[in-house]
């Protein structure tokens, strides 16, 4: 017997009948109200943007889910769908749930406000960082994959003819790390970006900007495309002036979406970690660490065929 069996005065013949009563009925403990008691419902929330409802960052919610399960801890998912007021309600609505902490999430990597609802509760921010830096953060180390981006080109050989395709915006996390990670790893092999090729980050303009600089008479050796879908358009530009990928540019990217396996030739891209930033927020919320540090995972290089030693001059 336990100590609180002993305690009430049990029989081992009354506790085996009430055991065999609660299995037959299929009983089931009222965690809510032990919640009540213990102040512990063993639950937490991942408060998100859009996350959700976007198959690209499905790691992340899959990562929060096996990281809580494997605690013991179920996982309660909410997406705002960038509505402040619907947010605050989803929020309010957790908080009734009396859950023990928050993730709060978003696609992209960026600096946030927290809601005042989450003020003085559990939070870890997640693919974020809390502009007053009160809170843990995880996010990946953006500016690693910019050098990881550097390393496989210089290691192909290329020293010269090195583009950027896309927007580095200073407001753009990913492209503000990323462009000076690169930057850095090809200062430290000894040579420098040719030139960029600005575009917004998506096919289409990536096509109509790379075209319009192909027809301009300049070949270079090696593109660094921001993410997948510059890349997207970068093949097909470079195929409609007749330079094919490898033989002829090499290119490189980031994020490691489906798209990157599905090109051909398939797509070296430097990966999100969506699982495991996921991963990493759920350990630093229930296992004891709170202190208000930035934690960078670190970004997979995924080598695939589209880099190749440069042309012969």
């Amino acid at each position: 017997m336990t100590g609180r069996d002993q305690q009430m005065r049990i029989s081992e013949e009354a506790r085996s009948r009430v055991l065999r009563a609660a299995a037959e009925l299929r009983y089931r403990p009222n965690l809510m109200a032990r919640g009540l008691r213990t102040a512990v419902t063993r639950t937490i929330a991942l408060v998100t943007d859009s996350i959700a409802s976007e198959i690209y960052a499905g790691g992340l919610v899959y990562g929060s889910l096996t990281a809580a399960a494997a605690r013991e801890h179920l996982l309660f998912v909410a997406e705002s769908a960038h509505d402040a007021a619907l947010e605050s309600s989803l929020i309010e609505g957790l908080l009734d749930r009396r859950v023990d902490g928050f993730l709060y999430a978003t696609l992209h990597t960026r600096d946030v406000e927290l809601p005042e609802a989450l003020a003085g509760q559990r939070v870890v921010t997640v693919n974020c960082r809390a502009t007053d830096g009160s809170v843990p953060s995880v996010v990946p180390d953006e500016e690693g994959a910019g050098r990881s981006a550097g390393r496989v080109l210089l290691d192909a050989g290329h020293r010269e003819g090195v583009f950027l395709v896309g927007e580095p915006a200073e407001h753009l996390f990913a492209g503000r790390e990323r462009l000076r990670g690169l930057v850095a790893e090809l200062a430290a092999g000894g040579t420098q970006l040719a030139g960029r090729v600005d575009c917004s980050w998506w096919p289409e303009p990536a096509f109509a900007a790379i075209s319009a600089w192909l027809d301009t008479g300049v070949r270079p050796s090696a593109l660094v495309c921001l993410n997948d879908r510059v890349a997207l358009g970068a093949y097909q530009a470079l195929a409609e002036h007749g330079l094919r990928v490898p033989a002829d540019v090499s290119v490189v990217s980031f994020d490691d979406s489906e798209l990157a396996s599905w090109l051909r030739p398939s797509l070296t891209s430097v990966a999100l970690p969506h699982q495991a930033l996921a991963e990493r927020g759920v350990a630093l919320l229930l296992d004891g660490q709170r202190d208000p540090v930035e934690h960078r995972v670190p970004m997979p290089l995924r080598l695939r065929p589209s880099v190749a030693a440069p042309r012969p001059a």
